[in-house]
């Protein structure tokens, strides 16, 4: 995750009333969508049809996974207005989390598509594959795997900074961390060979499908729309490794508002795809939808009646 992009270093300073306005802006944003995320993740834990669904399981480890993106993303913003510079060793440990937690997102979408995959086109052998163990055993792979990137950067870090870089200040930003060049171009390089497989296991997963539809089976089109919207989802998620290119397209269109088009590229790339997941998985899903009632007023959801049997919801839910 580039932080370097969302609160570059800042040589012009905003207004005491502006900073205060943007950072209340992201504050109460990342608030009502952590409420949100926090309420799906509530109701997860109280229904055994979610806890015990490896496609329900797999969802809201990425909103909880959205949860601590978020709060650091937010945290550091914050940061860089109120402090500008804190401990080396701090942001390490703040940009470590970011870093797992960036990883993480598109590789548990590719979880996502494989599983309705093989509920679709191999529904016989789907309870026998996709069991709740092997679920969360797939979610510490996800970890694992987003964590493999990043913990060579640290130790390179550890063995060529001196001691004394640790406890000094500085801008909390992945570039003013992990400086060195082989770090930067491994950086790019690991990006585009995760995206490029989590590309082609959803083309893969899709086509699979789409043929699987042509037999007019509704599960199938849900399962291929839903595919699309892992793809949609996926594309918002890149704007995290393309946030340096958003910043300074955006700079060259608007020149004359510097500040202004950074926040705006911040909003775009760290706010807004947190907020997709409980757009995208929760309330479109009536099974789901059925059970947030109890929380929200969700007039656009068709409910289902709470005495349907849970076979009916389970149903509902593929």
């Amino acid at each position: 995750m580039n932080f370097s992009s969302n609160v570059t270093t800042i040589r012009l300073r905003d207004t005491f009333a502006t900073a205060v306005t943007k950072n209340v802006v992201v504050v109460a944003l990342c608030i009502t969508i952590n409420y949100i995320n926090g309420t799906l993740v509530h109701t997860f834990l109280k229904n055994r049809i979610f806890t015990e669904n490896p496609r329900y399981i797999l969802y809201i480890h990425m909103v909880f996974n959205d949860i601590i993106q978020l709060t650091i993303a937010v945290l550091l913003h914050v940061i860089s207005y109120i402090l500008f510079t804190i401990n080396v060793s701090f942001c390490c440990f703040l940009l470590m989390i970011a870093i797992f937690t960036t990883l993480n997102t598109p590789l548990n979408l590719a979880s996502m598509a494989v599983e309705r995959y093989i509920a679709i086109c191999n529904p016989l052998r789907h309870a026998q594959i996709c069991t709740t163990q092997r679920t969360y055993a797939l979610i510490g792979l996800i970890w694992l795997m987003g964590a493999i990137p990043i913990l060579p950067d640290l130790f390179i870090l550890l063995a060529t900074e001196p001691l004394a870089f640790f406890h000094s200040r500085i801008f909390c930003s992945r570039d003013s961390v992990f400086r060195h060049p082989y770090l930067v171009e491994k950086k790019n390089i690991s990006h585009m060979v995760y995206l490029s497989l989590v590309w082609l296991t959803l083309v893969f997963t899709y086509f699979k499908i789409m043929f699987a539809a042509k037999s007019a089976k509704s599960d199938a089109k849900k399962a291929r729309n839903t595919i699309l919207l892992h793809g949609a989802q996926l594309l918002m998620c890149m704007f995290t490794y393309i946030g340096p290119l958003l910043d300074s397209l955006l700079m060259y269109i608007f020149p004359m508002f510097l500040l202004e088009m950074r926040f705006t590229s911040y909003v775009i790339v760290h706010i807004l795809p947190r907020l997709l997941s409980p757009i995208i998985y929760g309330l479109r899903d009536q099974a789901f939808c059925m059970y947030l009632k109890k929380y929200y007023l969700c007039s656009k959801c068709n409910v289902v009646q709470p005495s349907e049997n849970m076979s009916s919801l389970k149903k509902i839910s593929k």
